[in-house]
């Protein structure tokens, strides 16, 4: 399974914005269950570093290159999968973070995003995904645990 960068290490994360210390404790969880994940790269803290201030989905997008150094930084990603995928392993999806910039994958799909699940589709790769909600954080994880298991399952019925 893929994640956004921002769920295996909140560092990455706005100064001030995090919900987590480290990880969010969902991916925790997946890791406890065997389940491995590809953390990929986050294009705002690679581009800006951490003391970026906070940019919309239109700032980001208008960024010079930007939107090359996303495609750029997801090629390995894609392999990756690719590479998995032909090795036997399951593809259960990706896991987004809901009205991020780079990472969000309903309502505006963050620049990021955009990028992946285009890739995705070229490769013939599933887009099977779940959204981390703004509300959630390592002290409100709310009916999110439903939530990542419906993921689960659906992501193991995609690849049946």
């Amino acid at each position: 399974m893929a994640v956004s960068h921002c769920v295996l290490n909140q560092n990455a994360v706005i100064h001030g914005w995090e919900r987590a210390r480290g990880a969010f404790p969902f991916a925790i969880e997946l890791l406890s269950r065997g389940i491995a994940l590809i953390q990929l790269p986050c294009p705002e803290f690679i581009v800006l570093g951490g003391d970026r201030p906070p940019m919309t989905y239109e700032e980001y997008r208008e960024l010079p290159n930007y939107r090359q150094t996303c495609q750029e930084l997801l090629e390995p990603m894609i392999q990756q999968i690719q590479t998995y995928q032909a090795e036997g392993y399951q593809y259960l999806g990706i896991i987004g973070i809901n009205e991020s910039p780079n990472c969000s994958i309903t309502g505006q799909r963050g620049v990021l995003m955009e990028e992946f699940f285009a890739r995705c589709q070229q490769a013939q790769i599933g887009t099977n995904f779940l959204e981390v909600p703004t509300w959630y954080s390592e002290d409100d994880q709310g009916a999110f645990k439903e939530q990542l298991q419906e993921f689960l399952e659906r992501g193991a019925a995609n690849e049946q």
